[in-house]
């Protein structure tokens, strides 16, 4: 009988949710990268829980809405 593999899922929200939000695949990596890294200087984290993973964390941001971006010319 085989028995199921847990494996590590993918980062949470997934970038299809993600992108629904954003509209670009680039606008989400340029606006995750910058927020992880403002997270590694030390900025207040806006998620209830925070995983210390700066990435994940900017992304839940984002996901949860809790940062805001506008776009310039």
């Amino acid at each position: 009988m085989a028995t199921a593999i847990n494996t590590p899922g993918m980062i949470n929200p997934s970038t299809d949710a993600m992108v629904e939000k954003i509209h670009s695949r680039y606008t989400l990596v340029v606006l995750a990268s910058k927020r992880a890294r403002q997270l590694l200087k030390g900025d207040t984290c806006h998620i209830a829980r925070p995983t210390g993973k700066f990435v994940t964390d900017a992304m839940e941001e984002i996901y949860e809405e809790k940062i805001s971006y506008s776009m310039r010319n």
